[in-house]
């Protein structure tokens, strides 16, 4: 098993379900590197547990002093995932688990001594992507189609060859099941 597993997916296609399966059975084997943004908290996030929330003039200081493994801006905030925080999940003996976008991939696939593995977990169609973001509720009409966008994006560059294994996540169960047969594989 690697130490560093890059997920990978629009949002919406169940990522995060995924994870909180994987973690819930698996509660010593595998950490998040906690990412840290500009956006403000969600109502119940955590600072330092569910994000590490940044000022941008923070933020951009940790840019210019080399910090990130990954950054990207989305929507007007920024995004990130630290050196220190990967190293931080690797030194307490777990798999770091990185839950990050195409550009994020595109960084860490640049830094081989990760020697990350890839796994894209994908919609059943972009229609039914649409769907459930529309079933959120959270989205408006333009910050949908600027998802749908980067969904789109997303998953010509998975369908390049990006990715060790794509999984459509058109079954949960299913798509568990071959989540932990990626992971697992030596």
């Amino acid at each position: 098993m690697s130490s560093v597993i890059v997920i990978s997916g629009p949002s919406g296609t169940g990522k995060s379900t995924l994870l909180k399966k994987l973690f819930a059975e698996y509660p010593d084997t595998f950490g998040f590197s906690v990412s840290s943004t500009t956006r403000s908290p969600r109502e119940g996030e955590v600072h330092g547990k569910d994000y590490n929330f940044a000022t941008v003039d923070e933020f951009k200081k940790m840019i210019d002093e080399d910090a990130f493994i990954e950054w990207a801006q989305f929507s007007g905030n920024y995004y990130g995932t630290t050196v220190a925080s990967v190293k931080k999940v690797i030194s307490s003996g777990k798999t770091c688990i990185l839950d990050i976008d195409m550009q994020g991939v595109k960084s860490v696939k640049s830094k081989p001594e990760l020697k990350a593995r890839y796994l894209f977990i994908a919609p059943p169609s972009v229609d039914d992507l649409r769907k459930r973001l529309e079933g959120r509720g959270t989205e408006t009409e333009e910050s949908l189609n600027k998802r749908l966008a980067a969904a789109t994006a997303e998953l010509e560059y998975a369908e390049s060859g990006a990715h060790d294994q794509i999984i459509v996540n058109d079954d949960l169960d299913k798509a568990y099941n071959e989540l932990k047969e990626f992971i697992f594989q030596k």
